[in-house]
């Protein structure tokens, strides 16, 4: 059935009470998830920061845990099925709505992803989102549209989602045109597909990979780190935690402070370091490591980190372009604020919150900071540098343009027969010498435990 912008065509809810209020059971939380997803894609807001437990956004903060983990659970789910969503709402529609309605269409999106993709029983998604639209001014006159167009999603749905996802890319389409650009359009079904999942958790582990897999319940991945499907309890509470044995750290993001060789004894920056997880791999190397970060609330959490592994590090806040350390370093770890593209599974508003010129401009922030770089390293040191980025122009193509214009550098190509030494990274070293993961690698057979960040890493080194 379509469903006229009037309503009329509507039926009245079948449960839904006339009396119900603001105050309904679940509605509050609902009314938060639909704010807080017009903060996402009409602000470009990042979703972490809007539901930071104390720092967030106040209609989040003034939830309890329960109703904080169904509203980021919408949020997350809406986001990764944004466009089918879209698709399967449009269906049930005469026309288009209106440009300007964009609570109504928030509203819509927050009770569809209840009915499609999480365990909410469908008649309080419908009967909560009809009384979210009465009680808002803006939106009131469509609540008979809102349980008119709900209704026939919840009927429809089995017959209509698998053909909507199979058809879909769950992207915005400057998006998903542009991993096809870089990585052909098989690759990048894959990665789109793998978007729509929840990313597995992935440890960093002082020692004995086996033993750390078997206490957590998880796999030892061919790189080293252990991996779980999903989480037993939260992190705090795990086994190794307090003791300090291990840390979060997706496999990929594990890979670039492997690239030095031996740096037992050497003294190495990791340059915008926090939260830490490279600066602790870099001290377990045996390195003496000069952590350096702009964002002082980084760097305490960075310190308390480490704190909790038993690991010592010199903090320094500092922006880099101004950093200008007594003594160069023996080699140095720049792993550069980027788009973060590459984390979409684990952060799907990214592609609401970045636009290609938001790229363009890290890309130029990120050359700024390699050239920085470079000068602070003795002639001769190594630099990797990295970034968690799918887009080339981040990372394979500003790779190739800095060692054609700038002079004092060397690249200095990662080998494939590299892996005894580093763990596993033959799989993702490219035939340019450098390293290249996506979503799309590491196919273990089950694709809640597959796939890893898609990350960029080169090596280059400092001409005597």
């Amino acid at each position: 059935m379509v469903v006229r912008q009037d309503g009329r065509a509507a039926r009245k809810p079948t449960s839904h009470r006339q009396d119900d209020t603001p105050e309904a059971p679940g509605l509050t939380a609902r009314k938060a998830a639909a704010r807080l997803l017009a903060a996402v894609i009409d602000a470009h807001t990042p979703l972490d920061g809007l539901t930071d437990n104390e720092h967030g956004h106040p209609q989040y903060r003034a939830l309890d845990g329960r109703d904080r983990a169904l509203v980021r659970a919408i949020l997350v789910t809406a986001l990764r099925h944004r466009m089918t969503i879209a698709g399967l709402l449009a269906r049930r529609l005469e026309k288009p709505l209106p440009a300007n309605a964009t609570t109504l269409s928030h509203i819509l999106h927050v009770a569809a992803a209840q009915v499609l993709f999480l365990d909410v029983p469908d008649s309080a998604a419908v009967d909560l989102a009809v009384t979210h639209a009465k009680a808002d001014p803006r939106t009131a006159r469509f609540s008979g549209l809102v349980n008119g167009v709900l209704r026939t999603l919840v009927r429809a749905k089995n017959a209509e989602l698998p053909k909507v996802l199979a058809a879909t890319d769950d992207a915005p389409a400057w998006f998903a045109e542009r991993l096809r650009a870089a990585y052909g359009s098989e690759a990048a079904r894959t990665i789109l597909a793998a978007h729509r999942l929840e990313a597995p958790v992935d440890f960093t582990v002082k020692a004995d990979p086996t033993l750390w897999a078997e206490r957590l319940g998880g796999i030892v991945l061919p790189t080293g780190t252990v991996r779980v499907e999903k989480l037993p309890a939260p992190v705090p509470e795990l086994p190794g935690f307090a003791e300090g044995a291990w840390w979060v750290q997706d496999a990929a993001a594990a890979l670039p402070a492997r690239l030095f060789g031996d740096i037992a004894g050497k003294r190495v920056a990791d340059l915008c370091a926090a939260p830490g997880g490279k600066t602790a791999q870099l001290v377990l190397a045996g390195a003496r490591v000069t952590a350096v970060d702009a964002s002082k609330n980084r760097l305490v959490r960075l310190g308390q980190n480490l704190d909790r592994l038993g690991m010592k590090a010199e903090i320094v806040q500092s922006d880099l372009l101004a950093f200008a350390p007594a003594e160069l370093f023996d080699a140095v770890l720049l792993d550069a604020p980027c788009s973060s593209t590459g984390t979409v599974r684990r952060h799907p508003d990214v592609p609401w919150t970045k636009t290609p010129a938001d790229i363009q401009k890290l890309a130029d922030l990120q050359r700024r900071l390699l050239e920085r770089a470079v000068t602070l390293v003795r002639p001769g040191g190594r630099i990797v540098f990295s970034n968690c980025s799918l887009d080339p122009i981040e990372g394979e193509d500003l790779h190739r343009a800095f060692l054609a214009e700038v002079a004092d550098v060397d690249d200095d190509p990662i080998r494939a027969d590299e892996a005894d030494d580093a763990e596993g990274i033959a799989a993702f070293v490219t035939p340019q010498g450098t390293l290249r993961t996506t979503p799309a690698g590491f196919d273990l057979g089950n694709p809640a435990l597959s796939g890893l960040d898609g990350f960029f890493a080169a090596r280059l080194r400092r001409k005597p």
